[in-house]
């Protein structure tokens, strides 16, 4: 375990954010308090509020990393979707993500964390416009892009977590990367005949 005061001048923060992605790995959000990730950094417990004041900023900037993470994940799958075929392979790594990196993931999406905080308000943003970018490209001539961003949005996070809870198969990546490909795409099916049935103005 690193002793107090190892690590380099300036370097308190990452020390912090590395240290708390260890706990997060080994005992999930349950195990991630500032007074935690001090000893884990080897540094004094009142080290880390020098730059969290609570563990909701703490919890918030790991968060943000995770979507940096993510996004960055998104667009090695597919750097510039445009077609369903890019925005199935784009949701298949959305949901690998969560199952790869699933405390991680619980922490960006089912903790609470503080609005306030500039850096995960802005990686937020960020996968949301990528999110809005593929829709549009997708669907073209769709009116409420916005909307139905949410719905995809919706869709996709909704499977991550069925995978998480085991509540779908997720035994083998060709099993999950079926399934995820199979309801995007169903998307793209229905919405023909969605737009056929819905009453003219």
């Amino acid at each position: 375990m690193p002793q107090a005061g190892a690590y380099h001048h300036g370097d308190l923060r990452a020390a912090c954010l590395r240290a708390a992605r260890e706990l997060l790995e080994e005992d999930g959000s349950a195990g991630l308090s500032l007074r935690a990730v001090a000893r884990r950094a080897g540094v004094s417990a009142t080290a880390p509020y020098r730059h969290y004041a609570d563990r909701g900023a703490l919890v918030s900037s790991v968060a943000a990393e995770g979507y940096r993470e993510l996004a960055e994940h998104l667009t090695t799958a597919r750097p510039a979707p445009s077609t369903p075929d890019d925005l199935a392979a784009v949701a298949t790594a959305y949901v690998r993500f969560a199952l790869d990196h699933p405390a991680m993931f619980r922490v960006m999406f089912a903790e609470p964390c503080d609005p306030t905080s500039e850096e995960r308000v802005a990686a937020t943003s960020a996968i949301s416009a990528y999110v809005r970018g593929i829709v549009r490209d997708a669907f073209p001539g769709t009116e409420d892009t916005d909307a139905l961003s949410t719905s995809v949005w919706a869709l996709v996070h909704g499977l991550a977590f069925l995978h998480l809870d085991g509540k779908l198969d997720s035994s083998t990546p060709e099993a999950v990367a079926d399934r995820v490909r199979s309801s995007v795409l169903a998307l793209f099916t229905l919405s023909p005949a969605i737009r056929k049935a819905a009453p003219s103005d």
